[in-house]
């Protein structure tokens, strides 16, 4: 059945942008199985009269996101069978469509629950908490929930007490057709940002978040330095390093062996997947973990913590360590250096579990269900 279906995104000027890929990959893969597909995204209206940026950008922000935008969705959601959030910071909009088939894709909930206080590591004040706090409200008031990973579901389940028959996972396909790079392509590539890529290294990509454990990256490498001659660089890709980290760098000797680039394209990054010996992905928690599947695609070796949803996504196929003992993580890197072919492989052959086909399939049947489901007065899942 063809469904006409409104994908709500997210304020561009927030650039986040692994929230407006999927946004662009979900209009992308719906439309090529035939539905009539609309992105609506809220207008930056203020940002036309002031410059966006700093703590009055983030409030203009604010504005045109949750007092404007929501008039702008009550008028057009009525013309579509179905209304996708695709991104659960924007779950309080459910309010908006307590009588339109909806559904709300959660990535993960790790910015709910600092607000809620159980993670130490990541202090959220006051607004962020009151901010996080109209977040929970709309997921626990949504009709459907879609997680993108199993350990995304429980965690969702355990803070809003929604019923699980209310809630699913469709695990996430690949925004980007990662693939092996060609040796020569992709050293003249990285080439252009005066990178060596024919010097055995290790890659690791991620943003400065918390959770991303960038120092973790740092101090596992640094050990891997003492205990193998190779790879003998590690290349941090992502948002430039903080201070601390560069001070880190400069204070352990290592600033001829960490190189940082940002702003890569996806050929780019294909090009250090496919070049680099393995993917260092030490982090404390994720939603998913996109880069585990972007590396195995291009055959590169992925060392990721030994806790779920990486070891829901890496499955049998990536190895596995503890970050909070870097040492140990260390050792468990340079005895699987000896058996990279194998990795690589299975790798390869871990990505063919999380297609766009299975992927268009799992949204598919709960936008047809949660239509069902008002079709017959019924305000979730029974």
């Amino acid at each position: 059945m063809v469904l006409r279906v409104l994908l709500v995104g997210n304020y561009a000027l927030d650039k986040q942008e692994s929230m407006l890929r999927f946004a662009a990959l979900m209009q992308r893969e719906l439309s090529a199985l035939g539905h009539e597909v609309q992105l609506l995204q809220p207008p930056p209206h203020l940002a036309k009269i002031l410059p966006f940026g700093g703590s009055i950008g983030k409030w203009l922000g604010y504005v045109d996101k949750f007092i404007l935008f929501p008039r702008t969705l009550r008028s057009v959601c009525g013309n579509f069978d179905v209304v996708h959030i695709c991104d659960h910071s924007n779950a309080m909009y459910s309010r908006y469509l307590s009588d339109i088939p909806h559904v709300v894709t959660c990535h993960d909930v790790l910015a709910i629950r600092s607000a809620l206080g159980e993670i130490p590591e990541n202090v959220v004040p006051f607004t962020g908490r009151k901010f996080q706090s109209l977040i929970l409200n709309g997921l626990r008031g949504a009709q459907f929930i879609v997680c993108v990973s199993e350990n995304t579901e429980k965690e969702l389940l355990r803070i809003t007490n929604r019923p699980a028959e209310t809630v699913g996972v469709v695990y996430l396909c690949l925004n980007y057709p990662y693939a092996p790079m060609e040796r020569d392509a992709a050293v003249t590539r990285l080439s252009r940002y005066s990178f060596d890529a024919t010097v055995p290294f290790f890659v690791h990509v991620g943003n400065n978040s918390w959770y991303k454990n960038r120092l973790g990256v740092l101090e596992i490498f640094k050990r891997l330095t003492v205990k193998t001659s190779s790879p003998k660089c590690l290349l941090m890709i992502g948002k430039p390093l903080p201070e601390a980290l560069l001070r880190y760098i400069s204070e352990n000797n290592l600033q001829k062996q960490v190189v940082t680039l940002s702003g890569l394209s996806n050929e780019d990054l294909r090009a250090a997947y496919s070049m680099a010996t393995g993917l260092l992905f030490p982090s404390l928690q994720e939603g998913f973990g996109w880069p585990i599947l972007e590396a195995q695609a291009c055959g590169c070796a992925v060392f990721a913590t030994n806790k779920p949803p990486m070891t829901e996504v890496g499955g049998e196929a990536a190895i596995y360590f503890d970050p909070k003992d870097v040492e140990a993580s260390a050792d468990v890197v340079v005895a699987a250096l000896e058996r990279l072919d194998t990795v690589r492989n299975s790798g390869r052959s871990n990505v063919s579990r999380f297609g766009a086909e299975q992927m268009m399939a799992g949204y598919t049947d709960a936008y047809n269900n949660v239509v069902k489901a008002r079709g017959m007065g019924q305000s979730a899942f029974r």
